[in-house]
């Protein structure tokens, strides 16, 4: 979506922090970039804990909200900027603009449908604060968020389904190079328990594998056994081309790579991090339409996983990933007419 604006001639400001402003500064370098702090979630290194780590982290993200609608008055008054579009941040609205929210989440899954419809109006509360709040899935029953991105409840009037978004493009013929890819990503400290894991099991294996450890802001490099490339990132291009050159790919079950995974039409095992109900549905959700297979990170097994991948009827859906340009397109006509009048 960013390159799309940055084609239609839109000058773009890009409020990050962290590794997402490391990864970003790689993908645009070109682009103003400002600093804008993130919720800090901690993980627990334990699922049993980690409901009750992020309820006391309540106020705390409630506070982060708060300071983030503030922040923006200032910035907006700074910038003049002509339109806001929000990556899943709540309190990026100002009534001065047209702030779009972007979220494939309606339905906060927690395994409580109690606290999941508090959560819910919570949520809905949020996106109607939006000019705009647009949900990368698509409308009809063939999508890929299930009941995240369809509820049951009314959803706010507010809502525009753009279609799936994926920054990489599909080739036509590309030669197997690698038996595995494997793509580390989320928050720690699982990210690195998933590592430790993988790394002990892949002394065992034999194959050629690409192993990419989702660390952008990390220079040294991991050594290891001959058959094992091991890369700390990798660009835009250069996940492109890994994804279409592997046969199997490996990753936790993050919306975003499932999206890229599904646009290069490519078999998955997904690994979701262990408390986070939303990846651990996603993954249930896919298995049964036949788009991915799934294996829960504490009895994982790399041999029995890759065989189950080897033998799963797999199927290809072949998704239109254009359709966000029509509502990109409509937001431009209307940012445009409004300077003119």
């Amino acid at each position: 979506m960013v390159r799309y604006l940055i084609h239609n001639e839109c000058e773009i400001f890009i409020a990050a922090d962290g590794n997402i402003r490391s990864l970003l500064q790689l993908e645009f370098p070109k682009t103003t970039f400002i600093t804008l702090k993130g919720y800090d979630v901690k993980y627990s290194k334990q699922k049993k804990w980690l409901a009750l780590k992020i309820i006391i982290q309540i106020p705390t993200i409630i506070r982060s909200i708060y300071f983030e609608h503030r922040w923006l008055k200032k910035v907006v008054k700074k910038y003049s900027f002509d339109a806001i579009i929000s990556d899943n941040r709540f309190g990026l609205y100002n009534f001065t603009v047209p702030c779009i929210y972007i979220t494939h989440q309606l339905l906060v899954k927690t395994g409580n449908k109690f606290s999941e419809k508090i959560l819910q109006k919570i949520h809905y509360w949020f996106i109607n604060k939006y000019t705009e709040c647009w949900v990368p899935d698509y409308a009809g029953e063939n999508n890929l968020g299930g009941q995240l991105s369809h509820p049951l409840a009314n959803i706010p009037a507010n809502i525009h389904y753009i279609g799936c978004l994926s920054r990489l493009q599909k080739k036509s013929i590309v030669a197997t190079k690698y038996e595995l890819l494997i793509l580390l990503s989320g928050p720690e400290p699982q990210r690195t328990i998933l590592e430790k894991l993988l790394l002990v099991q892949l002394k065992f294996f034999h194959g050629k594998v690409l192993f990419v450890r989702g660390l952008p802001a990390v220079v040294e490099q991991l050594p290891f056994q001959q058959n094992i490339s091991i890369k700390n990132h990798l660009t835009a291009q250069e996940l492109n081309e890994a994804i279409e050159q592997s046969k199997i790919v490996i990753s936790r079950a993050g919306y975003t790579t499932i999206m890229d995974l599904v646009k290069l039409q490519k078999k998955g095992i997904l690994i979701p991090t262990p408390g986070q109900t939303e990846q651990e549905y996603l993954a249930d959700y896919l298995v049964q339409k036949k788009l991915f297979v799934t294996a829960v990170q504490d009895t994982f097994n790399l041999k029995e996983a890759v065989k189950k991948a080897d033998g799963f009827n797999f199927g290809i859906v072949d998704f239109n990933m254009d359709e966000y340009k029509e509502r990109v397109d409509k937001l431009i006509k209307k940012l445009k007419n409004a300077i003119t009048n």
